[in-house]
Order: structure tokens, then C-alpha cells, then sequence
């Protein structure tokens, strides 16, 4: 399913309110939420991209909306949204510099303070290291690690438990890649069940990027993380999301899931401060 043609959010809005006030009639913006550059035509009926005409009114009430996406259908803004009938949460896009970052229930997904959902993306890869074989990614998300992971590896197998994640991944320009690229697999279910039917030794790597624990709990047990120990091949490296080290959630979260990674088998557990994890070998 192709993306809306047009994706705006508050920071594309208030430039093209600005140019308006200026008295131009034309200016350079974006129609995918930065991912291209195109021309925008301004008159007095409002701005049009390609033919695709969105009115003031919709630009005026997309700049008041700092936490939400919108795609212009017929005229009206529509947030980028889904309800989860699977959990009940509600994931939605939320803007950034940059790639957006997905709220669900209220909470951001990515590290969006003092960085972007891209730069966060890249931390996580370059503590994982470049890989070239099979890679486990165990949190679809918006697909960024994913895609991220999928220009080196020969395969991505990704996992996501909540299928409105996918809606909202088919939602978003940036998350298009999850569709397009054919070394990318994925996989609908929860990965503490599906991984046990995943052959062991079949992994070089293993991405793991789970919610918080109050949304994920299962997914930092020391019985997954002897699953991910079995999928992955001697020498396979493994890395861990957390979170922020120097918040109190990381502080009190970070020491107990290096010493279960270590009781299920893994060696060389260490912190990966700058991409807010942790990073384990399997033996």
C-alpha cells in the first residue's frame, strides 16, 4: 500500500504560512516529511504540490498540531493514526526534524530530545556493527532499524506483535523501505513465541528493540534471552535497547538486564552508552 501523496506536519506548515504572509508565490517544501524537496505553488486558495491542492484552512490547523502527522485527503487534514484492536493502544506520527517517531499511547518510541529518530536509528546500528549475514530484528516498529540494518545484511527478519504498527508503517514515507527492499522478512506475532520455532545458530546478529518494560515485560526476561542466545551463531553480537543511562528508568532498568543476559549464556555484556544500551556476545 503506497503512502498518501501528501504528508505535512507543523514544521513543513508554518514555513508555507510564513511564505504566504512574505507574499510569495511559490516556495521550496517538502510533501513526504523532508525524505524529497518539491515546489510548492501559493495563491490565495491555499498551496499546491503537484497538483494537489491543500487549502489555508488545513495549513492553518496542521501548524497548531505539534505532536501529530497529517496526510490531506479531498481537502481535510487527516491525523496519521491507528487503534490497535490487538492492544488497545493508539499509535499515531508524531513529527520531528527529520523522520518522525511513532507515540503509542502518548509515549515516544524513538530518542527524539536533543537528536531525531534517524540519528537514534544509526546509534543502535553502529553499537551492533555492520553485519553482512542473517539479522534479528525483534520490534518492527516503524521499520527504521530494519531498514537501516537491511543495506548491509543479506537478510532482516523482523517481528512486530501489533499488525496497526504496519498500518502505520504503510502511513509514513520513511518506513517505505520495510515494503520495497526483498532481504527484509516479516513477521507478525509475538517474538518471545516465535522465536522457539526459529532454527538455532540462524542469526550473526540480533537487534533488539523492545518497548518499555511497563509495555513489554516479557520481552526482557531471561527466558527470551536464552532464545536469542540459541538463534544466534557462536560469536553473534547482540544489542539491547534500554534506555536513557542517566535517567532513573535506565539506571534501574540497565543493571538487571546485563545480569540476565550474562545467566542466559551471554559473554562480554557491556554498556553501549551512546546508543542508550547494552551489547552481548553470544559464546
Amino acid at each position: 500500500m503506497p503512502p498518501p501523496s501528501l504528508v505535512l506536519s507543523y514544521i513543513q506548515a508554518k514555513p508555507l504560512l510564513d511564505a504566504r504572509g512574505a507574499g510569495k508565490a511559490s516556495v521550496i517544501s517538502t510533501l513526504d516529511l523532508g525524505m524529497s524537496k518539491s515546489e510548492a505553488q501559493l495563491d490565495d486558495q491555499g498551496v499546491t504540490f503537484d497538483g494537489d491542492q491543500v487549502p489555508w484552512s488545513v495549513i492553518e490547523q496542521i501548524a497548531k498540531e505539534e505532536r501529530k502527522v497529517f496526510a490531506n485527503e479531498h481537502g481535510r487534514a487527516r491525523a496519521l493514526q491507528v487503534f490497535s484492536e490487538t492492544t488497545g493502544w493508539v499509535r499515531s506520527l508524531c513529527p520531528t526534524t527529520g523522520a518522525p517517531t511513532v507515540l503509542v499511547s502518548g509515549i515516544p518510541m524513538h530518542r527524539i530530545k536533543r537528536t531525531d529518530p534517524m540519528t537514534d536509528t544509526r546509534s543502535k546500528i553502529a553499537a551492533l556493527g555492520v553485519q553482512k549475514g542473517r539479522v534479528l530484528d525483534t520490534a518492527t516498529g516503524l521499520g527504521y532499524t530494519a531498514i537501516a540494518a537491511a543495506r548491509t545484511a543479506r537478510e532482516v527478519v523482523t517481528i512486530e506483535l501489533d499488525p496497526a504498527a504496519i498500518e502505520l508503517c504503510a502511513l509514513n514515507p520513511w518506513s517505505q523501505e520495510l515494503f520495497t527492499r526483498d532481504n527484509i522478512t516479516q513477521m507478525i506475532g509475538d517474538a518471545s513465541e516465535l522465536i522457539g520455532d526459529m532454527p538455532a545458530g540462524s542469526f550473526s546478529a540480533v537487534l533488539h528493540d523492545p518497548p518499555t518494560i511497563a509495555l513489554g515485560g516479557e520481552l526482557y526476561s531471561e527466558a527470551l534471552y536464552r532464545q536469542l542466545l540459541r538463534v544466534l551463531s557462536r560469536g553473534g553480537r547482540l544489542f539491547h535497547y534500554v534506555g536513557d543511562p542517566d535517567s532513573g528508568y535506565g539506571a534501574r532498568i540497565t543493571p538487571g538486564v546485563m545480569k540476565r543476559l550474562a545467566s542466559a549464556g551471554f559473554v562480554r555484556v557491556q554498556r553501549a552508552t551512546e546508543a542508550f544500551g547494552v551489547t552481548a556476545i553470544a559464546a
